[in-house]
């Protein structure tokens, strides 16, 4: 993520990185449990590729993203996050300041699905009141393996007041707007303040990707 092998494409990393032309960054987090498909759903939109492979994520790592909505550039910095729980004081550490959650779990893994409302309460505890959350279920290419009802779902977004999607990384479906989606309510959040700034809801000019803390170098697939 951050690392990459190929110096035309480490070239262009560093490029985006230290672009400051643009109108909001957006600092977004993917969570839940391991193996979920958040670096998938992650390489997914940036690179639009996908790989079987699975190798866990070592704490936490990122891509940069630029988008246009609204007649705005907007720069995502969006952080994948490991799911294990020996990793959990690592990443709850960049809940703050984020203000958008995709909280992913696996259609085909019940003990994920179960995991949520877990990882809703540490978004409540760790992140700003104003932070936008999107509940995925993941991997809706394995109907035939399914475990979690999708009418389950969205009854649990409904419950804890999250938008909620099905998605698949690997067919690429419902990835991308997942993504426009979270950019969208947070711009809406951003239109409906009072004084009609930005506040702590977007990082107007915000801190590039170098002030951010050091991540891990491992490519990965989980």
């Amino acid at each position: 993520m951050a690392s990459v092998s190929d110096p035309r494409q480490q070239t262009q990393v560093q490029k985006d990185a230290a672009d400051q032309n643009f109108d909001y960054m957006f600092k977004l987090l993917i969570i839940g449990n391991s193996s979920v498909g958040k670096t998938s759903f992650l390489f997914r939109y940036a690179d639009d590729s996908f790989t079987p492979a699975f190798v866990s994520t070592v704490g936490i790592d990122f891509k940069v993203k630029t988008v246009y909505r609204n007649e705005k550039r907007i720069k995502l910095q969006i952080w994948d996050t490991a799911g294990q729980e020996r990793y959990r004081t690592i990443t709850t550490a960049y809940y703050r300041g984020a203000m958008g959650f995709l909280l992913m779990y696996d259609i085909t893994n019940q003990e994920s699905f179960y995991a949520v409302q877990d990882w809703a309460t540490q978004i409540k505890t760790y992140s700003w009141d104003n932070a936008q959350v999107i509940l995925v279920g993941n991997k809706c290419d394995l109907e035939d393996d399914r475990l979690v009802a999708t009418e389950d779902g969205q009854r649990l977004a409904n419950e804890l007041g999250f938008q909620f999607f099905e998605a698949s990384a690997k067919d690429n479906i419902n990835v991308k707007q997942v993504f426009e989606r979270l950019v969208d309510i947070i711009c809406d959040k951003m239109n409906e303040s009072l004084d009609g700034q930005p506040s702590p809801l977007a990082n107007h000019k915000g801190p590039s990707l170098e002030d951010m803390p050091p991540t891990n170098q491992n490519g990965c697939s989980c």
